[in-house]
């Protein structure tokens, strides 16, 4: 039962799951003197004939520690939302819990609703939306945006911020979410229109209608089309497609360039400069 215990939790038990398993307290000592298993802290124990790997990492960081949470970006990682685990794993305890942190975890204290906790293979872990939200802070919208495209929703996002307001980084979150809410296409294309009045291009118009589509910008004259995928844009299927059906349609006669929110706030310069190329060689 312990050989079977070991493998499903990648080498890693607590006293509890042992005994759970049959052995006695004296049994679980030898094992800890003989070398066979390392006591990483009171209570948790790793077996040394298996590999020390990231997911055995995050058992230990959260069972060392009294009512413990995965969060952040380590809660993204135990949830299949990035592939990387942080060099310190995140774990947010209740504010009531004793204790210090064990070596290689970051201890965040905050009581967490019971909403915003599940268990992922006998790991307590935030769930999905307030993982997301955390996780965007510090990953980039883009995670998000997946999301949005998978299993969250923006109902899900939005409670999930409301019950944790004044948490770390709930600032930001506040300010994504804000812009998945609002329709940040909308916002987006709004951004671009200023970028272009900036770069001072002429013979651009926007939403230019043509063969039964509006095209967010265009260079009528060039035949180039400006796209802009708000960064949620495709948390819609319905419009993902339209979109997709209106690229193919206009490809025979137009170029299209395509620009994403996170394109129009971290490389603005990039954007104008490419568009900026593309119409001084057509010209």
């Amino acid at each position: 039962m312990i050989d079977r215990l070991l493998a499903a939790q990648d080498g890693v038990v607590t006293s509890a799951h042992a005994r759970g398993a049959g052995l006695s307290s004296d049994a679980l000592e030898r094992r800890v003197r003989s070398g066979r298993w390392r006591r990483v802290s009171p209570g948790v124990y790793v077996a040394l004939d298996r590999p020390f790997t990231d997911a055995a990492r995050v058992r230990c960081a959260v069972w060392s520690t009294t009512s413990g949470v995965l969060t952040g970006t380590s809660a993204a990682f135990w949830l299949g939302l990035t592939t990387h685990l942080p060099p310190l794993v995140e774990v947010t305890v209740p504010l009531t819990a004793s204790g210090r942190p064990a070596p290689g975890v970051r201890l965040r204290r905050r009581t967490l609703d019971t909403a915003d906790i599940v268990e992922v293979r006998r790991v307590r872990v935030s769930g999905l939306a307030l993982t997301v939200l955390e996780a965007s802070v510090v990953l980039g919208q883009e995670v998000m945006d997946r999301q949005l495209q998978r299993h969250a929703t923006l109902l899900g996002l939005r409670r999930a911020q409301d019950r944790n307001r004044g948490r770390h980084g709930s600032r930001e979150a506040e300010r994504l979410l804000w812009s998945a809410e609002s329709g940040a296409r909308s916002e987006a294309e709004r951004l671009v229109v200023r970028l272009l009045t900036a770069s001072g291009l002429r013979g651009w118009v926007v939403n230019h209608p043509f063969g039964g589509y509006v095209l967010d910008i265009a260079f009528p004259v060039q035949r180039l089309a400006i796209e802009i995928d708000g960064w949620a844009f495709h948390s819609d299927s319905a419009a993902f497609h339209r979109d997709r059906v209106r690229q193919n349609a206009l490809s025979a006669s137009w170029t299209v360039l395509r620009y994403t929110w996170r394109d129009l706030t971290e490389r603005p310069g990039d954007v104008i400069a490419e568009i900026r190329a593309f119409v001084d060689r057509v010209q």
